[in-house]
């Protein structure tokens, strides 16, 4: 039996495209004529995502499948779970649920490798791109121990927690970059069109401009004349640090850099703290064994000073010792959050302190992604204020001195 992507027509004279499991092309054409589809085309799956791949689609550039689709459905696949239905049957109840094309597709190439006797930790592994190495090994760990429903809701809401998390911190970015682009382009228009319109009227002064307009002018020719090689400077200027954050050492300074920015870098920690305190609490509930938790852990943290940190933690307990220990002697992560570890290791309630730990500090980020936003909020106003007020200033004063020599 093979898996085809069709399109048709229905009876209402609308358009409809699906994925099926069928004999052949031509029973799939009899299935689709028995519900009252006229089939228009009929590929199998491998050719259909070949020729997705050749074609531009506009639309699916932006449908990409995100975190909150993968929960929903693993969430949904729980229930199922829960309700005593078959994997299989579970899992054609569930594509017939989805309206993403891509994740329809991924879980129809999933129930039939599962049909065919694959575990279906094996069956995900060959859509890396939508399931992580979290989640395969979530349920991998699930199937061993026969609890995969309860995984599969726990593998739920940690997508969920951790897509809050990301809203969060990109809520706390958001607003100061757009301001901070708005600050700029006001900047350029004022440099490039008004000022010198304003500023045109000083050449027939007879008189000697003062420091701050002559430098106001200086800049102002060099946005209106010499906008192109400031534009081609700041191309450059982007490719040439994307190109060394690619290396990594490059990554490494970067990293370090970041972590020790005022505000931000504080946050930074902030949220690697909760990402990895429910990463690991999450894995090691739900039976991945340690070694296996922390090496998936890591490579969730994004920040390679860190990412070195648990590796070494990664180490120490392969030799037998604590996680707590390299943790607190690295000095990156907060003393409270290693104290709990030690703690949950010593009464062996690790996977709960970590679950504190990572509640407490996604409390922590909501403050104060509060208190960033109400502080960058006036700081910007400032900061606007006084570049315009600045330049204003430098036009006025010879105007006035220009007033008082008519007088």
């Amino acid at each position: 039996m093979g898996v085809y992507a069709y399109k048709g027509i229905d009876a209402r004279g609308k358009s409809v495209k699906g994925v099926r499991d069928a004999d052949s092309a031509k029973g799939l054409r009899t299935l689709l004529k028995r519900d009252g589809v006229l089939a228009t085309e009929i590929l199998e799956q491998s050719e259909a995502a070949r020729k997705a791949a050749r074609d531009i689609n506009f639309r699916r550039i932006f449908q990409r499948i995100s975190p909150v689709d993968v929960a929903v459905a693993t969430r949904q696949l729980s229930v199922l779970l829960r309700s005593g239905v078959p994997l299989v049957e579970a899992l054609s109840a569930l594509i017939e649920q989805l309206d993403h094309p891509d994740l329809k597709n991924a879980f129809t190439d999933t129930r039939n490798k599962v049909n065919e006797g694959s575990t279906l930790a094996d069956a995900l592994k060959a859509h890396p791109k939508i399931f992580l190495s979290l989640y395969v090994n979530m349920v991998a760990a699930g199937e061993a121990s026969g609890t995969l429903e309860e995984v599969l809701g726990r593998l739920a809401e940690f997508l969920d927690d951790q897509t809050r998390l990301q809203s969060k911190v990109r809520g706390a970015l958001a607003y100061p970059i757009v301001m901070a682009i708005v600050v700029v382009a006001i900047l350029f228009l004022m440099m490039s069109v008004v000022v010198p319109k304003v500023t045109s009227i000083f050449e027939n002064f007879n008189q000697a401009l003062p420091w701050y307009t002559s430098v106001l002018i200086w800049v102002s020719d060099i946005f209106s004349n010499y906008w192109w090689l400031l534009a081609a400077l700041l191309g450059g200027g982007i490719y040439w640090f994307r190109r060394w954050k690619a290396t990594d050492d490059g990554r490494r300074k970067w990293d370090l850099f970041v972590m020790d920015v005022p505000l931000f870098g504080p946050l930074l920690i902030m949220v690697a703290v909760a990402r990895f305190s429910r990463t690991l609490a999450t894995l090691l509930a739900s039976g991945v064994p340690v070694l296996t938790a922390m090496d998936i852990t890591r490579n969730v943290l994004g920040n390679t000073e860190l990412m070195r940190i648990v590796e070494d933690a990664r180490e120490s307990v392969r030799e037998g010792e604590g996680i707590a220990k390299p943790l607190r002697q690295a000095g990156r992560f907060p003393p409270i959050m290693t104290h709990m570890i030690a703690v949950g290791e010593r009464t062996g309630q690790l996977e709960e302190m970590l679950l504190h730990v990572a509640d407490a500090y996604d409390q922590q980020i909501e403050v104060r992604v509060g208190a960033m936003t109400s502080i960058l909020e006036p700081v910007l106003i400032v900061v606007m204020g006084v570049v315009v007020g600045g330049i204003a200033f430098a036009i006025l004063m010879p105007l006035l001195q220009l007033n008082e020599m008519i007088q």
